[in-house]
């Protein structure tokens, strides 16, 4: 079984709707972290000068390879990350190896099996 790891930066915000999209399109899972800066193109300034940066969670995102692309577009969509600038960037990379994820894949297993055989779960 290949995986992928899908990495968003979003808005605060956003991150329940997105965990509950990603879930929609194949996801399992994720691990959040919370309270991470963002920078962009263009530096914002504030108060005296002071350089002013956004806070962003990072949602991490181990998915099987065939609903990983599926997945990435569901968080580009919900999160309208094409729409407008400094909404969310998500990005996917291939997993070398993963120890640790033998329930998941369990899981998968058995859900393909029962998609194969008409069962519903």
């Amino acid at each position: 079984m290949r995986f992928k790891m899908i990495i968003a930066f979003v808005n605060p915000d956003q991150t329940e709707l997105l965990l509950k999209e990603a879930r929609k399109a194949g996801a399992s899972g994720a691990t959040v972290i919370s309270h991470a800066r963002g920078e962009g193109r263009q530096q914002i300034r504030g108060i005296f000068g002071l350089e002013i940066a956004s806070q962003r969670d990072v949602l991490l995102f181990l998915v099987e390879q065939s609903c990983a692309r599926r997945v990435l577009e569901r968080l580009a969509e919900k999160g309208e990350f094409d729409e407008s600038p400094g909404t969310g960037i998500a990005l996917q990379l291939d997993v070398e190896d993963a120890l640790g994820v033998r329930h998941q894949m369990i899981g998968l297993l058995t859900k393909q099996d029962n998609d194969q055989t008409g069962v519903s779960q």
